[in-house]
């Protein structure tokens, strides 16, 4: 059961942190240092003063970024390195004492998955930019804050529950992945007919 209680917090967190790190962060810290639920010795890593105010600073930073179109898009391509590598450490941390090659694979688990969440995400923002009304831009963030906290809360406390949701939506992310590239080709499609009668 531990190991899957560990597994279920290694992937949901880096779920997570791929929609948003900073909250994800934040969510780790307040938990340990508040003991929400009794968590394994290597959760206080994120229990620092600097940790937890730095993540919650930089959340209300994304926060409000993550509601303005096409800042959001720019704001998504600054963190595609950010989101996965932090993905990757945040598994690693979960993860405890292990070998190095256990270390390196849940590090490439973690970082995949955060990876995986970003790009989805980056990639929905991108179509609904295209719209010109910035509606829903702040519902897709408002979803994403819901999301993230209620992901993070599901690992935290029932860790098991957290690893089938995260299969349910890699495999959700997949099919999903395959919409966005057809909604993108279509929009540019339509907009190239525009430019070349414009001419």
């Amino acid at each position: 059961m531990d190991v899957l209680a560990t597994l279920g917090r290694t992937m949901g967190f880096s779920v997570a942190a791929g929609l948003n790190l900073y909250a994800t962060v934040a969510i780790l810290g307040l938990a340990s240092r508040y003991d929400w639920v009794q968590l394994p010795s290597q959760f206080q890593a994120f229990d620092n003063d600097f940790v937890i105010g730095a993540a919650l600073v930089m959340y209300v930073v994304e926060f409000f970024a993550d509601k303005i179109p096409w800042f959001d898009s720019l704001w998504d391509a600054i963190h595609t390195v950010i989101r996965p590598v932090g993905g990757a450490l945040i598994a690693v941390t979960t993860l405890g004492e292990a070998s190095p090659a256990m270390e390196g694979l849940v590090a490439l688990v973690g970082g995949t998955l955060a990876a995986g969440t970003h790009f989805t995400k980056a990639g929905t923002r991108a179509v609904a930019n295209t719209s010109p009304e910035p509606f829903s831009n702040w519902i897709l963030s408002l979803g994403e804050d819901v999301l993230v906290v209620g992901l993070g809360v599901l690992a935290l406390k029932y860790p098991v529950a957290a690893a089938l949701v995260v299969v349910l939506g890699v495999v959700l992310m997949v099919i999903f992945a395959a919409w966005i590239a057809r909604a993108v080709k279509r929009r540019f499609e339509r907009r190239q007919p525009l430019v070349q009668g414009s001419r």
